[in-house]
């Protein structure tokens, strides 16, 4: 069997091989696409794929919309010219579920695929086409957190994006400055509305997409290029609006595991690539079952009913405190407990950390002991219930390949949210007291003594990358750094000293650091 519209021909091969197929009639959905697009989606990566997709292709099954996505992605010669095309932009998504099962169905909802490289013009030219449809109700983005930046850590523009600024927007190469220019192209044909959707997993993504668009308009203004006519409109959010959203789906890099059940259900070409901008994708999508979105619903042009799908469509202040809850207590600080300690105790699975009694032990503290009692209520999910689901099921999930050492990296950039805002919340409470918290500033002590890049056997381990990486290591070895290093509220979002917690947490390091197996000594200490 061959994933493309002739190898969906064979129904009954592909039903025999437990492969749902999609419902709507492709064919007809691509050419309504093509006449009246509503949705294009930058990124063309596993969560898209795996995710947004899939949303839009349960809307199609149950007849709730006629067109499809158009993807635009800036590699070319990886995820479009040999991922997206050969296949004919078709997906095979493989849910892994906790028991072991595994739920497969081919997703059909991405009509066409276009390269957003400028120069390349056949390419450049026909996603021009798109935007200047009246039909184009949104645009959305997975570009990672790093896509909206404009500035370096120096806080100067980075040189593509004052390149482009000094050039004009007829050749854009950074991500903002492309869609900057592709609006423009929009405002001239008849400024007609949209909404600009960030589904990255950062916080206030929207604001952030909106900032970093306006202000290359506005470069662009006062070099002359365009008129301010056009940064008014943008900034009109009865006309562009930028939604904000929050999303949690893990979808891993592909499973060699999943690669070689389908081989042998008969599908064919199903081998992952390494592209060259160093994306590890294949034409099947490996994904945890369950899966959130939440956005702001600001559509000035109309927008599916992604409602029907299971999407909460809802206002600005639930979406925060969506994400807020997430961020800051149920998920990802738990999430980065386990990356410090996996990689100092030697695991290469998030999954196999939660048969470690200590390391549930923590996460369990960190959540419920720790977090529940300040956590950000949204109203639409239950904080605790949500945690049951995480631990439970989401990370004890086999069958979900993350990796430790993968969710270690930029945690520095991590910290002053997942583990910042919480201690934030105790010393705004007269009811309780930071210094009787334990598995947070384990969490903390830990991560320091990971930057150390030995393991608890004293072995030689591998950082992961990050930003300050250079920096804290350098403060680590320098008398009195500690001290330096745990008073800075740029890094934890609080001095934390001032939390109540800098002794501990020096106390815990170097406890962590007394030797061959002191990590592991410490964890049974403190969470017995």
């Amino acid at each position: 069997m061959r994933l493309n519209f002739q190898g969906l021909k064979d129904f009954q091969a592909w039903q025999k091989a437990g492969i749902a197929l999609p419902k709507n009639d492709i064919e007809a959905t691509r050419k309504a696409t093509s006449l009246n697009p509503r949705w294009v989606h930058f990124g063309g990566g596993n969560i898209f794929r795996g995710f947004i997709a899939a949303l839009q292709q349960d809307l199609l099954d149950k007849g709730l919309t006629d067109t499809g996505i158009i993807s635009a992605d800036r590699d070319f010669d990886g995820i479009i010219s040999k991922i997206c095309r050969p296949f004919d932009c078709l997906t095979l998504l493989v849910t892994l579920r906790a028991s072991g099962e595994t739920d497969k169905r081919v997703i059909a909802s991405v009509a066409d695929s276009i390269c957003w490289d400028s120069s390349i013009l056949e390419e450049w030219e026909k996603l021009r086409a798109v935007f200047v449809r009246p039909s184009l109700q949104m645009v959305s983005c997975t570009i990672t957190e790093k896509g909206y930046a404009l500035r370096g850590i120096d806080g100067g523009l980075l040189p593509s994006v004052l390149e482009d600024m000094n050039a004009g927007p007829d050749a854009p190469k950074n991500a903002m400055t492309v869609i900057a220019s592709l609006m423009l192209d929009r405002f001239r044909a008849g400024a007609f509305p949209v909404a600009l959707v960030s589904m990255d997993n950062c916080s206030h993504n929207g604001e952030k997409f909106r900032a970093s668009v306006l202000e290359v308009a506005n470069a662009w203004v006062e070099r002359g290029f365009v008129d301010k006519e056009f940064y008014g409109w943008l900034g009109d959010e009865s006309q562009v609006s930028f939604p904000w959203s929050m999303i949690d789906k893990i979808t891993p890099r592909p499973s060699g595991e999943v690669e070689a059940e389908l081989k042998a259900l008969g599908v064919e070409e199903m081998s992952p690539i390494i592209t060259k901008r160093g994306t590890y994708i294949a034409p099947f999508v490996n994904a945890e079952a369950p899966g959130y979105l939440v956005i702001e619903d600001k559509f000035p042009n109309g927008r599916p009913p992604l409602e029907k799908a299971g999407v909460y469509m809802t206002d600005r202040e639930t979406v925060n405190k969506t994400e807020r809850m997430k961020v800051t207590t149920c998920l990802n600080p738990l999430h980065t407990a386990l990356a410090v300690y996996g990689c100092l105790l030697g695991y290469t699975k998030i999954a196999d950390e939660m048969d470690d009694p200590d390391l549930k032990k923590l996460v369990e503290v960190i959540g419920y002991k720790e977090g529940l009692p300040v956590v950000t209520d949204p109203g639409i999910i239950d904080p605790k219930k949500f945690i049951d689901e995480v631990v439970s099921e989401r990370l004890p999930n086999k069958f979900l390949p993350d990796a430790p050492q993968r969710i270690a990296t930029d945690t520095s950039q991590k910290v002053p949210v997942r583990f910042g805002e919480t201690l934030k919340s105790y010393a705004a409470s007269p009811a309780l007291d930071a210094s009787s918290l334990v598995a947070i500033p384990l969490a903390i002590a830990g991560w320091l003594r990971y930057l150390g890049g030995t393991d608890d056997n004293g072995g030689a381990m591998s950082v992961s990358s990050d930003p300050m990486l250079e920096t804290l290591q350098a403060g680590l070895k320098t008398p009195g750094g500690l001290k330096g290093i745990l008073s800075n509220a740029n890094i934890f979002g609080v001095n934390l000293y001032d939390a109540g917690i800098g002794g501990k947490v020096e106390g815990l390091y170097a406890e962590l650091c007394a030797g061959n197996g002191a990590v592991r000594e410490v964890l049974r200490k403190y969470l017995a």
